[in-house]
């Protein structure tokens, strides 16, 4: 493999990830298998022993300038302050651009962080998987119900009355246990029986991953109407080293456990990091959500550059499972420095990239671009999975619109996957697809 070719392809991954990540909505493991395909039927012309690294750095550069339009694009009504996460409040403050330098600053403690894990990668974490795997089906129980126990009431204070109020706050309560339950039946449903034509079977997770993630946000700007107060660039971050240490370290906790662990996300990783950190602070919690979110996304992939741990997580790691094999501790290191080269140009891009889009934010029509957005995710729902793809897609969107419009979690649309897996751990998948009579 020629070195100079590899940093061509790693740059190259990089400045593709991160113009895809400025998209609001579409996923980056939905943009890999849409290459994946082309890449077969152009006959290769990413060659295939650079693809997992050009595919790694599209994945550290998603993780990294996603943030911006995250906290810019996906803007809700200011009446909703006391029901959003830290980064949009930020946003509704004038300070969205110090939110994404702090999730950025997050990121970049990610990546140290990474680094530093490289002697446990090899000594630590194979013993832990060999210690683990008989009890998966319990960890991951456990998880689902710290989920569901953490769901609290919550409301808007836009009801008149103070009974108006109470109903509102547990109707959230009662709309994040609805979406969880209906998800939960959904992935059990498709995991056993989809709709989807066997030859595009691999692709039969992605419509509804669509429908719950995707468009209930665009679905949601488009009836907002939001206007987005007057942005401040700041010149500076009020941030000290402790709450640096204190953010990246519980941000990579919570990373690494979702790395680590099947069918974890890094959203539920920097849930139950949070709780074991008590973080009160706001700084603290962008700056661990922006770790958290490296860590999981770089270091699930990043895995499967270990040979003999024989770890598949994460979609990335799978979709590129049948065209990569780890052999030797060189490919892990070789995705160490793609990892350190890819962070330092998209840390650097998400600066520039984040005061461009402050530029044309107050041309930018929130409803046109999430209709075309919509417009575009269908048609590429119809093209990888057809029209049964598109009524998956249809079934998921309404779940994942309950808790966009009763502002529940969101994260607890996860239980399409939480639940079939945590299931079939078990060894109850074949009760439960009896009394469901899906066989």
């Amino acid at each position: 493999m020629d070195a100079l070719n590899l940093i061509i392809w790693i740059i190259l991954g990089t400045v593709l990830g991160s113009v895809l990540s400025l998209i609001p909505s579409p996923h980056i493991y939905n943009v890999a298998g849409v290459i994946l395909i082309l890449n077969i039927a152009l006959e290769k012309f990413i060659p295939l022993d650079v693809l997992a690294y050009f595919m790694l750095a599209m994945v550290v550069a998603y993780s990294i300038v996603n943030t911006v339009p995250s906290i810019f694009l996906n803007a809700p009504d200011d009446s909703l302050a006391f029901t959003i996460l830290p980064g949009q409040q930020y946003m509704l403050m004038g300070k969205g651009f110090e939110a994404a330098m702090l999730t950025n600053i997050g990121c970049l403690a990610g990546i140290i962080a990474l680094i530093l894990m490289t002697p446990a990668v090899f000594t630590i974490f194979p013993k832990f998987r060999i210690i683990i795997r008989e009890h998966m089906a319990w960890i991951l129980g456990s998880v689902i119900a710290f989920m569901l126990i953490t769901e609290w009431p919550k409301g808007t204070d836009r009801a008149p009355t103070g009974l108006g109020r109470f109903m509102e706050a547990w109707a959230s309560l009662f709309a994040g246990l609805l979406t969880f339950v209906l998800a939960g039946l959904l992935g059990i449903i498709i995991m056993n029986k989809t709709i989807v034509p066997v030859e595009r079977a691999f692709q039969s997770i992605m419509p509804v991953f669509v429908g719950i993630f995707a468009l209930p946000g665009l679905m949601q700007n488009i009836l907002a109407r939001i206007k987005i107060p007057k942005q401040h660039i700041a010149t500076s971050v009020d941030l000290d080293f402790p709450l640096f240490l204190r953010g990246g370290a519980a941000g990579f906790l919570g990373g690494i456990f979702a790395a680590y662990f099947p069918i974890i996300t890094g959203g539920i990783g920097g849930l139950m990091a949070g709780h074991a950190t008590a973080q009160r602070d706001e700084r603290l919690f962008v700056v661990s959500q922006g770790a958290s979110r490296l860590v999981y996304y770089t270091g699930s992939f990043l895995l499967a550059f270990a040979p003999g741990l024989m770890l598949t997580r994460g979609g990335m790691a799978w979709i590129m499972a049948p065209f990569f094999t780890a052999r030797v501790k060189g490919d892990y290191y070789l995705a160490l420095a793609a990892v350190a080269l890819a962070g330092g140009l998209s840390f650097l891009l998400t600066i520039y990239l984040a005061k461009w889009l402050l530029k044309i934010l107050p041309r930018i029509n929130f409803a046109a671009l999430s209709i075309a957005v919509m417009i575009f995710l269908t048609i590429l729902v119809y093209w990888l999975t057809s029209w049964t793809g598109i009524i998956l897609m249809i079934v998921a969107t309404g779940i994942g619109s309950i808790p966009v419009f009763f502002y529940s979690r969101r994260m607890n649309c996860m239980a399409v996957l939480l639940v079939p897996i945590t299931i079939n751990m078990a060894g109850l998948g074949p009760l439960v697809n009896r009394l469901l009579g899906l066989v």
